[in-house]
């Protein structure tokens, strides 16, 4: 076993060096993006522009441009969905049947713990992510990121968490077993995550890959979180005041302060255990902080990782429902004061997650009383989203669809959360299937939901083109369907008692299992339509970027009737002038003058320029 860990500690240390030659080699990254003469920033001249790029695999591995890196996150995000939804799949295929006879109950746990880390740290924060990076520059008319390179080595730094994630499924077959995924649920409570062995033979460094890889995609966060503040704080254009800042950049400036007191600690506590397994400290043991000391560390983490999850989808919803209402956001300071009351809620609610563990009844009381005054502020904005909606002219488009999905199943998963901060009612329901259905309605029913939103409302802006919409609600549908079946099935089976990670349900003659045996069947049915809906997606996705019909407008939801236009719109618009400028050139037009990096020309006829551009327009 110290062999073992040796190899993986030389191999980890070869890679680093491949890594910081690989840095050194490349060009100038200045050369791609140059700064301006006078420092600092990037010049007006060329906003959102980084023209002088390289081709082919090079312009990707060292791009600083903010759309680059919002495309770079969000493919990272889609491979990271496919993953996390196939380890999901399995799941369900094994609960099937009571006895669960796909696979032995080791793999079993290895795909859950997987599961839960993937989904939550390399889909659904990088997802967010990408939004931001692509979105927020444009709408607040930055010229870039503030600090570019920061940004792209924030990127960078999340292949390899996500290959130290997922090491252990890689390294078994090749180690003969000496080094298996991590098995410890995303939790990674002590002390099993402290104790897990291979067998008599040692501890598994499959696990501590996964802690390794978690402390990665950590400081990825934060330093995505330092630079979206500095960029709203500091980049916004004249026009930009605070009174006048989009609900979504104001929900990622909350989400980004969040980052940065939630992740440090959670990286505080990840080194903390790492040490206890590896150097024989016992900041975890029963003589040092105990396993209540983890629980705490890691749920005061843990509970604003929601809200860091579901503020920016929130600020989605917030942003696109409007569009396809035909009205202004209703009470739009509400929604703001709401996100900054959630923002400060949210670091006092952790210990929710503990009332089982024996804490003296008077926290367990303060804690219920702060767990119910946070969704308060939620049910503000639920309403506002039904005003807003209400007495409007509704356009069911995709991403309208996929928005009203998000207030319904958003509306589930909070009520089904108030029950759960309720003390009596928790004691009952803690560790079972009631808080899986619960925390999926808000993690995919919700955050799902509006990440799809954005993706299919923003889709003309990163591609240019058209997706298919009879596919796009196809995708809805099986999406809403799948979801509902998959967890509501789910908070049945927690008010039937099912525990929560069992690989097998055979509980005797006392537990109805017929009845257990039904839910589970249903929510594995569930589960197959929702993949069914996400392989849609994925064509969807891919096939129109590649060959749908190309936009001809910068209006393509004619957001100028109602007055709702925002600034990413005006910048596809200059977009597509210049394309067309580019186009008029192939044509054999004569070169007559140089804008901004891009060279116009006029036709070899007498037409002057500008008449050529109306025409094609």
């Amino acid at each position: 076993m110290a062999s073992t860990q040796l190899l993986l500690t030389v191999l980890m240390g070869i890679l680093l060096v491949a890594v910081a030659v690989l840095l050194s080699r490349v060009e100038n990254w200045r050369s791609y993006a140059p700064l301006p003469a006078g420092g600092g920033g990037y010049g007006r001249e060329r906003a959102h522009g980084h023209e002088e790029k390289p081709g082919g695999l090079m312009r990707w591995l060292t791009t600083v441009d903010h759309k680059d890196i919002g495309i770079l996150y969000g493919a990272y995000a889609v491979i990271a969905l496919a993953v996390g939804g196939l380890m999901a799949l399995l799941i369900r295929l094994q609960l099937v049947t009571p006895e669960g006879a796909l696979f032995g109950n080791n793999f079993y746990n290895a795909l859950m713990t997987s599961h839960g880390i993937t989904m939550l740290f390399l889909f659904g924060t990088p997802v967010i992510a990408a939004f931001g990076n692509y979105f927020i520059p444009l709408l607040i008319g930055a010229d870039d990121m503030a600090f570019p390179r920061i940004n792209a080595i924030a990127f960078w730094l999340l292949p390899p968490g996500a290959l130290l994630i997922w090491g252990g499924f890689f390294l078994e077959p090749l180690t003969g077993g000496a080094v298996q995924a991590a098995q410890t649920s995303w939790t990674m409570y002590t002390p099993l995550s402290v104790e897990q062995t291979l067998g008599l033979s040692g501890p598994n460094p499959g696990a501590d890959l996964m802690l390794l890889g978690l402390h990665l995609t950590g400081v990825s966060a934060t330093m995505g979180a330092i630079n979206f503040i500095a960029t709203i704080v500091t980049e916004r254009d004249s026009d930009t005041s605070w009174a006048t800042l989009d609900i979504f950049s104001w929900t990622m400036l909350v989400q980004s302060g969040l980052i940065l007191f939630a992740f440090p600690l959670l990286g505080s506590a990840l080194v903390m255990l790492l040490m206890d397994r590896n150097l024989a400290t016992t900041f975890y043991a029963v003589e040092g902080g105990g396993a209540m000391l983890w629980q705490h560390l890691f749920w005061f983490f843990g509970h604003p990782e929601v809200y860091i999850l579901v503020l920016p989808p929130m600020g989605l919803v917030s942003l696109i429902l409007p569009k396809f209402a035909g009205r202004k956001l209703f009470g739009f300071k509400f929604v703001v004061y709401s996100t900054l009351a959630i923002g400060v809620l949210s670091f006092g609610v952790w210990a929710h997650h503990m009332f089982a563990t024996g804490m003296d009844p008077r926290l367990r009381a303060s804690f219920m009383a702060v767990s119910m005054a946070i969704a308060v502020p939620s049910a503000v904005k639920t309403f506002n989203w039904i005003t807003t909606m209400w007495n409007g002219r509704l356009r069911l488009t995709t991403p309208m669809l996929f928005t009203i999905g998000f207030v319904a199943n958003f509306i589930i998963g909070g009520i089904t959360g108030v029950f759960l901060a309720a003390v009596p009612v928790d004691l009952i329901l803690h560790d079972t299937y009631y808080v899986v259905g619960h925390f999926h309605y808000v993690v995919m029913g919700a955050i799902g939901f509006a990440a799809f939103a954005g993706i299919y409302y923003w889709f003309p802006v990163y591609t240019g083109r058209k997706y298919q919409s009879t596919l796009g609600k196809w995708h809805f549908w099986l999406s809403m369907v799948g979801t509902n079946l998959t967890f509501f099935a789910m908070l049945a089976l927690g008010y039937l008692g099912m525990p929560r990670r069992y690989a097998t349900y055979t509980f005797g003659d006392a537990a109805p299992l017929d009845l257990i045996s039904l839910m589970h069947l249903s929510a594995s049915v569930g589960a197959v339509i929702l993949v069914f809906g996400q392989v849609i997606f994925v064509w969807n996705l891919v096939n129109s970027w590649l060959g749908g019909p190309e936009i001809e407008d910068d209006d393509p939801w004619d957001l100028e009737e109602t007055g709702q236009r925002t600034k990413e719109f005006d910048w596809l618009g200059e977009k597509l002038r210049r394309d067309r400028e580019v186009r008029v050139a192939a044509d054999g037009g004569d070169e007559v003058a140089t804008d901004g990096g891009f060279t116009r020309f006029r036709r070899a006829t007498e037409t002057p320029f500008n008449l050529v551009l109306e025409a094609k327009q």
